[in-house]
């Protein structure tokens, strides 16, 4: 027989009797009474008590409301082998279903999944009594499977979601989890997503970074988006991003406008086709303002083509020898040290020059590639259910 250590609740200490037992027949509870009923135990069923048992194997079952739904299989085979040789170190938790008999997991499930592929007979666990299904139970599972590696940015979405839904607020969950406020928020943002892209998150094939991004925009831009991805078109992550929010943003503005925006191949090809692709996104512009943007244009690309003299300058500098440089350089007004401030000016203007011009790249590409669709016009194509009835 195992041996159990139980910690019970414990009970109020009774108040002594009066001295004149049968006058309280006829006289009203007093305050002492009425504190002892408060305090009188619960039912041996109910009672809230914690032990430490060698339960059946067979007579546990998986809460389906953990927040982990993905286990790996080649961990779970590993940790079983393990469990076969050494045992298991670490117990589980459990509460117990009075009606029932049987025990439903509250942390622990991997374990519990490797002692059934090692086939295990029993189980040590941390038995707990009259512990309901409810947010603390749900809570205490939370904690103890975030930021494992196996789980996955949708399962703690799900998981941060179901804890504020149970009457938690986001700082609440942070705390519980040990996470900032913000990693929760941005969890349960990806909720956002369309079952597609949460396939690919869940699957490893989108980077939670640019999930994020992607859950902005509309279901049907986010399907065309994820093609977009699958195929390659972007050079980088980052490139994907500032698509995904120059995409939000268009939508944005047409949204304003009373129209809805989708991204569109057939319509990027239609531009080039028609040469419209000279000017994307301006074609519902007044010829004056097409005017002003051309003479700007001219402008600008003048001013950048003289940064071929700045590339000369570095290039010069880059391959002179180092100590030829110091003998040319050394005395002259602000030093060496001076001149290589102006080079390091320069590197951190260009660096904010190249995020810039990375989003101006992708806002022309998504209004190059974007498709106007204007509700009211889509509602009279559109035949209705008495007309076609």
């Amino acid at each position: 027989m195992t041996a159990t250590v139980t910690a019970t609740t414990p009970e109020a200490t009774p108040e002594k009797a009066p001295a004149k037992p049968r006058a309280r027949k006829t006289t009203a509870p007093t305050k002492a009474v009425a504190r002892k009923k408060e305090a009188a135990p619960t039912p041996a069923g109910d009672e809230k008590r914690t032990q430490l048992r060698t339960i059946p194997t067979s007579k546990i079952d998986r809460d389906p409301g953990q927040p982990r739904e993905h286990f790996d299989e080649a961990s779970l085979q590993e940790l079983a082998k393990s469990m076969a040789k050494l045992g298991q170190l670490q117990p589980i938790t459990v509460r117990y279903i009075p009606e029932t008999k049987r025990f439903t997991l509250i942390m622990g499930e991997r374990r519990w999944r490797a002692a059934q592929i090692a086939e295990l007979p029993q189980m040590k666990a941390v038995v707990m009594h009259g512990t309901g299904e409810g947010r603390e139970t749900f809570a205490m599972a939370v904690a103890e499977n975030v930021g494992r590696a196996d789980m996955t940015a949708v399962e703690e979405a799900k998981a941060f979601h179901k804890l504020v839904d149970a009457g938690y607020d986001v700082d609440e969950v942070a705390e519980l989890v040990g996470k900032s406020a913000a990693y929760v928020q941005w969890r349960i943002d990806l909720l956002r997503l369309c079952p597609e892209a949460q396939e690919a998150l869940v699957k490893g094939q989108l980077p939670v970074g640019l999930a994020w991004y992607v859950g902005k925009l509309s279901k049907e831009n986010q399907v065309r988006f994820l093609g977009k991805w699958v195929r390659g078109d972007f050079k980088s992550a980052r490139d994907a991003e500032a698509f995904a929010q120059a995409l939000h943003t268009e939508e944005k503005r047409q949204q304003d406008q009373g129209s809805f925006f989708v991204l569109s191949d057939e319509a990027a090809a239609a531009r080039k086709d028609n040469g419209h692709d000279v000017l994307p996104g301006t074609l519902d512009l007044p010829d004056e303002e097409r005017e002003r943007i051309t003479a700007d244009r001219a402008k600008l690309v003048g001013k950048i083509d003289k940064l071929g003299q700045a590339g000369e300058i570095l290039s010069l500098l880059a391959a002179a020898d180092a100590e030829e440089l110091a003998l040319l350089l050394a005395g002259t007004p602000g030093g060496i040290g001076g001149h290589r401030l102006r080079v390091k000016h320069l590197q951190d203007i260009a660096t904010k020059a190249m995020a810039n011009l990375r989003k101006a790249e992708m806002v022309a590409e998504v209004r190059a590639s974007g498709l106007q669709v204007n509700p009211d016009a889509e509602a009279a194509a559109t035949p209705s259910a008495d007309a076609t009835a």
